[in-house]
């Protein structure tokens, strides 16, 4: 299928230098040095003079001014304009060891507190009625029926009438091994009455949290009632990389941010890292802990996190998208000035944010393309690998006159 006389398909290497057909850039510029034509699509078709290549298109000319060294490419400055193409500056300084990476926040596992029996009985009055109940500590929970606390009771007050005190004292001692507070174990001495149902409380604020019982439910000591936790504190547990690990340590400063929080920013630091990394997903875990006062922070929500690792000095440093990364290799693409350019190879360091740190085979003060460098790579690429066909390979003889089939006889 043709448009407009040729094809609509074309290579990255005829769109950076300008060979496809075009009234203005097909005709040859006077006063510049002609030393063949080739075919817009074909740039291994050649002649001495003009004409069309197999393809019906007109053939285009190649200047003396464009021939460049081994691994350059020259490119006309419309086109580089046309592209878009934008250079910057290798620079050498400080380079942060920035990690970026994701986070959820967690239960403060030194505010949890699992509510167990010390006997069996049954729940007969239930306060908390679901998970996320707010309570105080003070507050009574539930009130259990249980015949060895009654018997127990029994027993205390049976020492109270008589004057042996060593009795008294075991008897209060059971009293308060099944799990009568001081508080009932004094209202029982006081009103000289055992009490049917003892109270529960709770012994620290929170909310409920897995409330595994219901009203009437018989319960036993290995029985988990209940667990409170205190959203006062949370943790945000993050992962990190493990090609990162050996930067975080304890008391690096950090930034945290909440999706559904737009604009609002938590500072703090690294509290511990964790000392095993993770074999699943080869990362390492650390903490961080953060105060949450009016609950914003709820656990399982996730957070974007940035640990500041500290500084690396004196590095040579490049835009990160200004790296072309093929698996096996890294290169640039330097810009040597009018309009010429150079694919170099290189070797990376540490990535912090957008900078990538460059290790060999730039210097300081050069410039690299960071817009449009897949485009002029991909006609570097091109070109050498016409080089190399020219050239041909040891034992081979190249055809100085290279025709398409159909030319041939």
């Amino acid at each position: 299928m043709k448009r407009h006389g040729f094809p609509i398909w074309f290579s990255a290497a005829a769109l950076v230098t300008g060979l496809l057909p075009h009234p203005v850039l097909a005709q040859a510029d006077e006063g510049r040095e002609i030393l063949y034509w080739v075919a817009p699509m074909d740039p291994n078709y050649r002649r001495d003079k003009p004409g069309t290549s197999p393809m019906g298109m007109d053939l285009v000319p190649v200047y003396a001014d464009q021939q460049t060294a081994g691994g350059e490419v020259s490119i006309d400055p419309r086109i580089v304009q046309n592209l878009g193409v934008r250079t910057t500056t290798v620079e050498r300084g400080k380079l942060w060891r920035r990690i970026d990476t994701v986070g959820y926040v967690a239960f403060d596992e030194r505010r949890i507190s699992h509510v167990h029996l010390r006997t069996d009985g049954w729940i007969e009055k239930l306060n908390v009625k679901s998970d996320g109940e707010a309570v105080r500590k003070g507050d009574v929970l539930f009130e259990l029926y249980s015949r060895e606390l009654l018997n127990a009771q029994e027993e205390y007050l049976q020492a109270l009438r008589g004057s042996n005190d060593y009795l008294k004292r075991a008897s209060r001692d059971r009293l308060e091994a099944l799990g009568m507070s001081s508080e009932q174990i004094k209202e029982v001495a006081r009103e000289r009455t055992a009490v049917r149902n003892v109270r529960v409380l709770a012994m620290q604020d929170g909310i409920v949290h897995g409330l595994n019982v219901r009203e009437g439910m018989y319960v036993k000591p290995m029985t988990e009632v209940l667990t409170l936790v205190d959203l006062a504190s949370v943790w945000l547990l993050v992962d990190v990389f493990e090609r990162q690990s050996q930067w975080v340590a304890m008391e690096q400063p950090t930034e945290v941010r909440i999706p559904y929080l737009p604009g609002r920013l938590w500072q703090g630091s690294v509290e511990f890292v964790y000392p095993t990394v993770d074999a699943k997903t080869r990362t390492l875990r650390a903490r961080l802990q953060f105060d949450n006062p009016d609950s914003v922070l709820k656990p399982g929500m996730y957070a974007d996190v940035r640990i500041f690792a500290g500084p690396k000095d004196n590095v040579l440093s490049v835009p990160r998208e200004a790296v072309i990364r093929t698996g096996s290799t890294e290169r640039v693409i330097v810009a040597l000035g009018d309009g010429r350019f150079s694919a170099r190879g290189v070797m990376t360091g540490i990535e912090s944010g957008n900078w990538t740190e460059i290790t060999d085979g730039l210097s300081e003060g050069e410039q690299v393309v960071t817009s449009g460098q897949f485009l002029i790579d991909s006609e570097a690429s091109i070109k050498a690998s016409f080089e190399r066909l020219g050239r041909g390979e040891p034992g081979e003889s190249p055809d100085p006159d290279p025709m398409p089939m159909s030319d041939k006889p």
